[in-house]
């Protein structure tokens, strides 16, 4: 946690400093003050950095192990549908919500507060079926050029997540954005430890389905939040409807639009393609 890097780190740190300051105290610039001032600052750019790759090692250890988890589980549901007492929807959750618990073990031993969302699109014959964990977001655009929400953004200030919230015993509040316990800006998530342990972040996913033969959609959008942050539904489907014809262009030219329009988030997008309703294209 934050406070056992400190505990652990500044001692150590700061003595090294004192000591050093103390061999020739007379001829030295620096006083008490402001060594310590400099070396807690000094910590804190420390954490930031660790936090930064922390959270980046989250969403890698999700991108890397929750995919290969899911294949070998889909296949062998595959072999056997007809007499299978599960579904895509049942797979998909007990997988994130096993994942999570892996990630839990390895975080609390090593007292990482890391975390991501989750964000799945599984095509199978004219079915997509579409996993959400946080605030990462799918839309999809049809046959007549609409916007369609694949997915429910976990956000601490809807009204069903705030009650739930509050019956866990948690609170939200403002700093920037609407935070379960004035830290974490969405309500769901993979891993974020402590506010497990709470229960007032949990990690069950949404799931819907989609029949693609009612929709016949030319395409679909899965972003994390920086992009929704820059931009509506109804302003992305537009935005790479105008860039469709352009391989990788349409999802690259996305994320620069929504640095220019100030977003100060990292953004991910991915944009597929759909050929004859059933198959995918995927673009970036």
């Amino acid at each position: 946690s934050a406070a056992e890097y400190v505990k652990s780190r500044l001692p150590e740190v700061l003595k090294q400093h004192l000591q050093d300051y103390e061999k020739d105290k007379e001829n030295s610039v620096l006083s008490y003050q402001s060594i310590l001032e400099q070396q807690i600052l000094s910590i804190d750019r420390e954490m930031l950095e660790k936090l930064t790759v922390s959270y980046d090692e989250a969403a890698e250890y999700v991108k890397s192990r929750l995919p290969e988890v899911l294949k070998q589980h889909l296949q062998d549901y595959e072999k056997d549908k007809e007499n299978s007492v599960l579904s895509y929807q049942s797979i998909l959750e007990q997988q994130i919500l096993s994942i999570d618990r892996e990630m839990l073990e390895k975080l609390t031993v090593s007292y990482d507060e890391a975390g991501t969302t989750c964000l799945i699109a599984l095509l199978s014959d004219k079915e997509l079926t579409v996993a959400n964990v946080g605030d990462s977001r799918g839309v999809l655009c049809d046959k007549d050029g609409n916007a369609i929400p694949l997915s429910h953004d976990h956000k601490p200030y809807q009204l069903k997540e705030r009650k739930r919230i509050k019956r866990a015993g948690g609170f939200i509040s403002f700093n920037g954005s609407w935070r379960v316990q004035g830290i974490l800006a969405m309500s769901r998530s993979l891993g974020d430890y402590p506010l497990k342990n709470l229960n007032v972040v949990i990690p069950d996913p949404d799931i819907l389905s989609f029949d693609l033969d009612k929709l016949q959609p030319e395409f679909m959008i899965l972003a994390s939040d920086g992009l929704w942050d820059a931009f509506s539904n109804e302003e992305a489907v537009r935005f790479i409807k105008e860039r469709l014809d352009e391989p990788h262009f349409g999802a690259k030219s996305i994320v620069l639009q929504s640095f220019y329009r100030g977003c100060p988030d990292n953004i991910t997008v991915m944009v597929v393609k759909f050929r004859n309703s059933s198959r995918a294209e995927e673009q970036q």
